[in-house]
């Protein structure tokens, strides 16, 4: 792991980011963007980049929340962390946000070792954000877990240039039947779309170690990430 430090868009400061690199990379690399859930830049995070780097991919994973607080680092374990998570997300401009992502983006395609090609993976707030990377940037490709709040942003859909890989559970209570009713007949509709829905699958049904982590259809999931990524990446 190598930390690094990318500068904000808006000239308002640096974020720092945990960067994973491949054990060697034959000539250039293409790269990925973790997006993190509400627990920060943890050790969830940063497994996950390690996993990408080590299938061949320059993996980085910006800390969104540190025009709030720099390094929060939470997991899922305690009320009070959970608590702490929504107080950061409440706080959170999705925004400025997707500043940091695109000037991540462009770091990424500047580093020495890339090809130019990046994409990302987020989860949960992560999940949204990827969504809306893909409505509002030119990122090569992304993948979004159980993305929370896509439906207050479907006129955005049509703007979704680049191939999006989307995973939903069923039984996701912040993402009900209901709300999907309004968000997955656009996203189906639109070609470049992939859409899994996970039957009896809860909320970060993918996250190792969490409550609702069922290793079958994460291990699915992931399988299918890979291989999206791997293909236009």
């Amino acid at each position: 792991m190598t930390p690094v430090e990318i500068n904000a868009a808006d000239g308002s400061g640096t974020f720092s980011g945990y960067l994973a690199l491949p054990d060697s990379i034959d000539g250039k690399a293409s790269c990925v963007i973790v997006i993190q859930e509400i627990f920060g830049v943890n050790d969830t995070m940063r497994h996950i980049c390690e996993v990408y780097a080590r299938l061949g991919y320059i993996a980085l994973c910006p800390d969104l929340f540190w025009r709030q607080k720099p390094g929060v680092v939470l997991t899922d374990k305690t009320q009070e962390e959970w608590n702490q998570a929504f107080a950061y997300m409440n706080g959170f401009d999705q925004n400025k946000g997707i500043d940091d992502l695109t000037a991540t983006m462009d770091w990424l395609r500047n580093h020495t070792l890339s090809n130019g090609k990046v994409g990302c993976v987020g989860y949960c707030l992560g999940g949204r954000l990827a969504v809306m990377m893909a409505c509002r940037t030119k990122i090569d490709a992304s993948v979004s877990y159980y993305g929370v709040g896509l439906e207050n942003f479907v006129d955005e859909f049509i703007k979704i240039t680049h191939p999006l890989m989307v995973h939903v559970a069923s039984e996701d209570k912040y993402a009900t039947e209901e709300l999907r009713k309004i968000y997955e007949p656009v996203l189906k509709r639109n070609e470049l779309v992939t859409y899994h829905l996970y039957e009896s699958m809860d909320h970060a049904f993918a996250r190792e170690g969490g409550v609702h982590y069922d290793e079958s259809s994460a291990t699915l999931a992931n399988n299918r990430s890979y291989n999206f990524l791997q293909k236009y990446l």
